[in-house]
């Protein structure tokens, strides 16, 4: 599944030597507009917050904690932090202080497609699977939303999780409409056509995943049991093979190689 929940912002640094250019405020008739105070405050608390993703990145889990807690310091309310700031209490195994900042970022950008994407991810991680839905529901209405397939990619994985094949279904196809090349959703669907025994239309999804050249354990075991449960055994061997030879220590094909022990 894909993940947006760590926003990737451009790093702005300032550099050990400043350059500086003149300008000639006669001529101009006026000085520059100076910054205020509340802008140098969100500058401060974008810069903590590009440092704790470097530190975050690297491993660095304390200190990116810290990056964030002065981040928001200098301005509670900026809501990229809250998302990094919750990654990281995931990560440390904190959920209810992650729960509380994933709220807090789609409370301060109620409309914004990132957020409720993030929300909805840990809602479900969490088992919170109808709840987790609003926010998949509110991250696709965002019209500038650049990835609504992706939202729509985990809202069904979602669904999977909470036991609605049909709901998921219906996720994973209207993912596909916007996305033709959404691996993931083309692999979901599949998958989730083959659990409803629905084999003929799963083939023709784990086919269409197939030809994106991609191929994972996951979705090569997928395709052998498609086959063998369309009886075609000569295809379920040709997917058999590719997953020992492309990934021949994965558990897929352990699976495949203990099936296949007397």
């Amino acid at each position: 599944m894909r993940f947006d929940r760590i926003l990737i912002f451009s790093l702005w640094l300032p550099l050990a030597g400043c350059v500086t250019t003149q300008t000639n405020s006669s001529a101009l008739g006026k000085s520059m507009p100076q910054t205020s105070k509340a802008e140098q405050a969100v500058d401060a608390a974008r810069i903590h917050t590009e440092l704790a993703q470097h530190y975050l990145a690297n491993g660095d889990l304390q200190t990116a904690l810290q990056k964030l807690t002065t981040a928001l310091k200098f301005d509670p309310d900026y809501a990229p932090a809250h998302t990094v700031m919750a990654v990281v209490y995931e990560k440390i195994n904190r959920p209810a202080d992650a729960e509380l900042h994933y709220r807090k970022a789609v409370e301060l950008e109620p409309t914004k497609g990132s957020p409720n994407n993030n929300l909805g991810q840990f809602l479900c991680s969490v088992g919170k699977f109808a709840e987790a839905q609003t926010y998949f529901r509110k991250a696709v209405a965002d019209p500038f939303y650049p990835t609504p397939d992706v939202a729509l990619t985990n809202a069904g994985v979602c669904q999977l999780r909470g036991k609605d094949v049909a709901g998921a279904e219906t996720s994973f196809r209207d993912a596909i409409a916007r996305n033709p090349n959404n691996a993931e959703a083309l692999f979901q669907l599949a998958n989730a056509l083959y659990l409803n025994k629905d084999v003929f239309r799963a083939r023709a999804f784990i086919q269409r995943f197939d030809a994106l050249g991609k191929p994972t354990a996951a979705s090569l075991k997928l395709g052998h049991d498609i086959e063998t449960s369309l009886g075609n055994p000569e295809g379920a061997l040709a997917y058999t093979k590719r997953l020992q030879a492309q990934f021949p220590d994965s558990e897929q094909a352990h699976a495949l190689d203990t099936a296949a022990s007397p």
